[in-house]
């Protein structure tokens, strides 16, 4: 009598663990979200990119050995020429680090840009990507990168 209830309660644990395991598969609602936005700004022309936060940037690292990763999205200008412009963004205004201090003090409307950097043909900003999931600011986002790669020229 005791080998048909233990029968039933190894088939149960196991259904139970592949259970967890198919469901632990999921994609998290954040993870989809991200993979959507950046989807979408490819279909732009953005380039979105992972990559470790420089140090010129000021943005935390991880731990004192890690840089955070943190997103980058760039347009590339064929004709550009751009020498190398590096620029933080402090309470919604551009704080010049390397470069022409033309762009110091304007001021920016998108959230979530930490640093924007230019060089070569490429224009490029350090985003917060959680700033807009939906990615309802990326026209304004890309329009800007253009703007900016227009006033460098």
């Amino acid at each position: 009598m005791t080998t048909d209830y233990t029968v039933y309660w190894v088939l149960g644990l196991i259904i139970l663990f592949l259970l967890g395991s198919i469901f632990g598969l999921k994609v998290s609602p954040r993870e989809k979200a991200l993979g959507l936005l950046r989807e979408r700004a490819r279909k732009m022309s953005l380039h979105p990119r992972l990559i470790p936060a420089p140090e010129w940037t000021g943005i935390a690292k991880a731990s004192e050995t890690r840089a955070s990763m943190v997103a980058y999205y760039s347009i590339l200008v064929p004709e550009g020429k751009f020498p190398l412009l590096r620029m933080k963004v402090n309470e919604q205004t551009l704080e010049v680090v390397t470069g022409d201090p033309k762009f110091n003090g304007q001021s920016i409307d998108i959230k979530g840009i930490y640093a924007i950097d230019m060089q070569a043909n490429c224009v490029g900003a350090f985003w917060d990507e959680s700033a807009d999931f939906a990615g309802e600011k990326l026209e304004a986002f890309k329009q800007y990168l253009q703007q900016l790669a227009t006033q460098a020229s």
